[in-house]
């Protein structure tokens, strides 16, 4: 049987600040991809980990102040390949790199990759991918050793790869991001990057430290692993975060601080966020 993800479709009003808050208490009880709408969001949760008691502790829900409903569906991988190859548009980054599926036609710019998304994340269109990529545009990586956390389809990885890092280790929790970042690795033509399934566990025998590492994943998971990221970061490193609001880059960086990774600059897009860090 194919693996599937579970579609809620929420309709929020008013819009904001209900979302925000909405998707905050959502990823702390296991949904992992979202998409914000004219109406409200699409969270999307993996079938097996859903349940009719999931949404009990959103406590947004039970507000006076919003309006929200939902409904909900099964989204089979099948169905979900489909529709991006229905909806994915290329989209260019700056005037250097530009992300395309392999049914668009090539252009000529310096970094040209080609993804194929199915159900991971990372095509390049949400602003905290965009964010991360104008990031990543401006850093030197030549025989750099990077790491990519919630790599997702592998978006930043072959960035890093074509970016000349000397090597890149991608990891993601969900097994359809490992699989297709490896395929989206061979349409690349990589042979740099080496891709994992599991969380920052994988980190904590490593001995070698990573000169950059890259995690665009959402702020609770963010603030629980600055730690193991700090750990794997080697003396002078790079810490590229992104996955959260604006609102809370003050609470990211409290943290980091923790851990002795300073600040050096954010960037803010559609009120997403991404922090430059330092570790000295």
């Amino acid at each position: 049987m194919k693996s599937s993800y579970t579609e809620y479709k929420f309709t929020v009003k008013p819009k904001n600040p209900a979302t925000e808050i909405l998707i905050a208490e959502l990823a702390e009880i296991g949904f992992d991809t979202f998409e914000e709408t004219d109406y409200g969001v699409l969270a999307y949760i993996p079938t097996n980990q859903d349940n009719d008691d999931i949404l009990k502790e959103v406590n947004i829900l039970e507000s006076i102040v919003f309006d929200i409903s939902f409904e909900k569906k099964i989204i089979e991988q099948k169905n979900w390949n489909e529709q991006w190859e229905k909806d994915f548009k290329p989209i260019e980054v700056g005037d250097k790199c530009r992300i395309r599926a392999s049914f668009h036609p090539k252009k000529e710019v310096k970094f040209d990759i080609v993804i194929n998304p199915k159900m991971s994340f990372g095509t390049g269109h949400h602003a905290t991918t965009r964010l991360m990529l104008n990031f990543i545009l401006k850093e030197d990586l030549t025989d750099k050793y990077v790491l990519d956390m919630g790599c997702g389809t592998g978006v930043l990885a072959i960035l890093a790869e074509m970016k000349k890092a000397k090597h890149i280790d991608a990891i993601d929790i969900d097994i359809w991001s490992v699989e297709n970042a490896k395929e989206n690795i061979t349409l690349n033509n990589c042979e740099k990057i080496s891709v994992y399934e599991g969380d920052t566990d994988l980190l904590k025998n490593k001995t070698a430290k990573y000169d950059v590492i890259f995690a665009n994943i959402n702020r609770n998971i963010l603030l629980q692993d600055m730690e193991a990221y700090a750990e794997s970061l080697s003396d002078n490193g790079i810490l590229l975060l992104s996955g959260f609001y604006e609102t809370d880059l003050s609470l990211i960086q409290q943290q980091a601080e923790k851990y002795n990774l300073q600040y050096d600059s954010h960037k803010v897009q559609e009120d997403w966020t991404a922090l430059k860090l330092l570790k000295n």
